[in-house]
C-alpha cells in the first residue's frame, strides 16, 4: 500500500463533500451538513482561499482528507496551522493514512514557521484521542470552546 498526499484541486468538490458527509455521519452530526459542492468550489478554489484541503490516496484510491487553515497566536506572535477536519474512510484505517495526513500538515506548519498545530476532537472519540496522544499531541483540558451561530450571531452582529 502506497499513501500519497496531494492538494485538492478543482473537480474534487464532490469527493470533498463526500468526505465531509462521511465524517458528519461518524460524528453523529449529519443533520448539520449544509455545505454544497458550489460552497466548496467558492471557498477552496477561489483567488484568495482562506481554507485548504489535502487528499490522501492509497494506491490512487481516495482514502481520506484534511481541511485546514492558518490562525494566529498572539502569545507566540506567529501563525499556527489549524486542522478543521480530518477523515479516513473505514476501509483505509490502520494503514497509516491518518498519520500521513497529520505528518504532511506538521511538515507544512514547520516549513511555514508556525508555532502551533492544533485541532479539536469530540470527547467521546476515544480511538482518535488515543491516536493523537500516541503522536505526542496533548489535550487542552483547561480550555472551553464557545461558538456563536444563527440568531445569536446575527443578534450580536446587529
Amino acid at each position: 500500500m502506497r499513501v500519497t498526499i496531494r492538494s485538492a484541486r478543482p473537480g474534487d468538490e464532490g469527493l470533498i463533500l463526500s468526505f465531509i458527509r462521511d465524517l458528519a455521519v461518524y460524528e453523529k452530526l449529519a443533520h448539520e451538513v449544509a455545505a454544497s459542492e458550489a460552497d466548496i468550489r467558492a471557498r477552496l478554489f477561489c483567488d484568495n482561499p482562506r481554507a485548504f484541503c489535502d487528499i490522501a490516496e492509497v494506491d490512487g484510491a481516495p482514502a481520506g482528507f484534511a481541511i485546514w487553515f492558518f490562525n494566529f497566536s498572539t502569545f507566540l506572535g506567529r501563525h499556527g496551522l489549524y486542522l478543521e477536519d480530518l477523515f479516513v474512510r473505514p476501509e483505509f484505517r490502520g494503514a497509516g493514512v491518518g498519520k500521513a495526513l497529520l505528518a504532511h500538515l506538521a511538515r507544512r506548519a514547520v516549513a511555514e514557521g508556525c508555532g502551533r498545530f492544533e485541532w479539536w476532537v469530540l470527547d467521546w472519540n476515544e480511538p482518535a484521542i488515543a491516536f493523537y496522544k500516541s503522536l505526542g499531541a496533548e489535550p487542552m483540558a483547561e480550555w472551553t470552546v464557545f461558538r456563536l451561530t444563527g440568531e445569536a450571531l446575527e443578534r450580536l452582529a446587529s
